[in-house]
């Protein structure tokens, strides 16, 4: 391998891996493992292999779909006089660059040069996919404190009235959306801290769902003009529980499972400190 390549910077459009970077038709990014060899130093494909056989492991171990990041295909390659041969050749996303090149013989240069490129474009990358997440998370968790206003005064129409009657009445919600778990238990199993509130660490996923509850229990109890605790409490059980089969059904994830997100606060203030942000208005 040359030395300019190996020499090249390891961050920018000047890097090695980033001159060996393709797009398909959608515009996705991927590399072909067989360039990515090549730019590693890897003369004999199958020793390459042996790493890349690493990074489908750690991918595996971190949670990830394997077949979302290393798409095995067959592509013909030149050898010369004009004949071609089939050859496997993997494509590969961003974050299985980073894996491998975390796998790769760290005593060549080219690969810790790899690993600072992979490492700073894929944390750039998750910050750029957090933004819409952040952005989703703060309209629901604003959604779901006027619906959660709406299902109070419904709920008090239907004689809910008391404050403990109501934690009660939340409770079934909770029960039956979380398979039985109520506040106390989600708060528990999430690990969260006293004073912290289950809604300000959901993902946008589990508030759609709470949403989602919350506003058919609203309709249902003032649909079906709902009068007494013990019947509101069974049809918000009730509810829960729908959404929960809903999300069965669909193959998605139980909100118990889901991870518990930064505190809604934080994002909230950050939102404050960007340029361009209404601020309060002095008291």
């Amino acid at each position: 391998m040359s030395s300019d390549v190996e020499k090249a910077p390891a961050t920018g459009h000047d890097s090695p891996f980033e001159r060996i970077r393709r797009t398909n038709d959608a515009g996705a990014e991927y590399w072909s493992s067989r360039d990515f060899a090549n730019v590693l130093g890897y003369s004999d494909y199958r020793n390459f292999e042996q790493v890349v056989a690493k990074g489908r492991l750690a991918c595996f171990n971190s949670g990830h779909r394997v077949e979302d990041h290393f798409v095995d295909i067959t592509e013909m390659i030149e050898i010369g006089k004009g004949g071609q041969r089939p050859v496997k050749t993997i494509l590969l996303s961003r974050y299985a660059c980073y894996l491998i090149v975390q796998n790769a013989d760290p005593s060549k240069e080219i690969v810790a040069l790899g690993q600072t490129y992979f490492a700073v474009q894929t944390r750039r990358q998750e910050l750029s996919d957090q933004a819409p997440e952040d952005e989703r998370r703060l309209l629901l968790r604003e959604e779901m404190k006027m619906h959660n206003v709406r299902l109070a005064g419904t709920a008090r129409s239907a004689g809910v009235v008391e404050p403990r009657d109501y934690a009660i009445f939340q409770d079934h919600g909770y029960r039956g959306l979380y398979g039985g778990l109520g506040a106390r238990d989600i708060h528990r199993r999430k690990g969260l801290g006293k004073g912290q509130q289950i809604l300000d660490h959901m993902g946008s996923t589990e508030l759609a769902a709470n949403l989602f509850r919350a506003t058919q229990t609203e309709e249902k109890l003032r649909r079906d003009s709902v009068r007494g605790k013990d019947r509101a409490n069974l049809v918000h059980h009730q509810v829960g529980a729908k959404v929960r089969t809903t999300i069965q059904e669909l193959g998605g994830t139980m909100p118990e499972n889901l991870p518990p997100a930064e505190s809604i606060r934080k994002l909230e203030a950050k939102k404050r400190r960007q340029p361009g942000a209404l601020k309060p208005s002095p008291k």
